[in-house]
């Protein structure tokens, strides 16, 4: 059967045993088993999914954020992964560069977690509470509209205006709370009332 084999086909053959005899020697013999030991498994298998808004401009994108860890014992949740949500129908799963930056902002060590207040005379900053912050500033919106609240016109008319304080709202939102907010702004009399949007 040797002289059914052609010149051609004999070299080809004896190249091929040549090549994997080389590789053998060169110690890629198990190169394919120990590819397939060393993959690793899917990053995000063991994370937990939430859905949120990008916070930078007003296009409101949706994202997805994958933390690991369930607060057990020294495992302190943390978002190890960010990207687009394919399911929001503003942005179909794209981001911006910003966006995609998000987990960089997440992390940041300059990121303001609480609020901040400096009083009257007071040279620095210091960290309050949220009951503290809220509750400061519904008792200075209390105290402002109760002082200049303008039930009435100079002919009689009820006009129920609120002319001193001003309301920026947040388009990142959806229509049923920015509803909400407007409808709740405007029944506390304030005239002045404008969205993100437009910066």
């Amino acid at each position: 059967m040797l002289h059914d084999i052609s010149r051609r086909q004999f070299l080809r053959g004896a190249g091929i045993g040549a090549g994997g005899t080389a590789i053998a020697a060169l110690g890629f013999g198990g190169a394919e088993e120990a590819q397939a030991q060393a993959v690793r498994p899917y990053k995000l298998a063991r994370t937990t999914e939430t859905r949120n808004t990008c916070p930078y401009c007003s296009v409101a994108c949706g994202v997805i954020l994958y933390s690991l860890g369930d607060n057990s014992k020294n495992a302190t949740p943390a978002v190890i992964h960010v990207e687009g949500d394919p399911d929001h129908p503003t942005n179909r799963g794209t981001l911006c560069p910003k966006g995609s930056a998000l987990l960089d902002f997440i992390h940041s060590e300059t990121r303001l977690k609480e609020p901040r207040y400096r009083g009257p005379g007071e040279r620095d900053f210091r960290t309050i509470s949220w009951d503290e912050a809220l509750t400061r500033i519904a008792r200075l919106m209390k105290d402002d509209r109760d002082k200049n609240f303008i039930a009435t016109n100079k002919d009689g008319v009820t006009v129920n205006r609120w002319t001193t304080t001003g309301f920026l709202a947040a388009s990142a939102t959806t229509n049923e709370t920015a509803f909400l907010t407007y409808k709740t702004v405007r029944s506390t009399g304030i005239l002045a009332f404008d969205n993100q949007a437009r910066v």
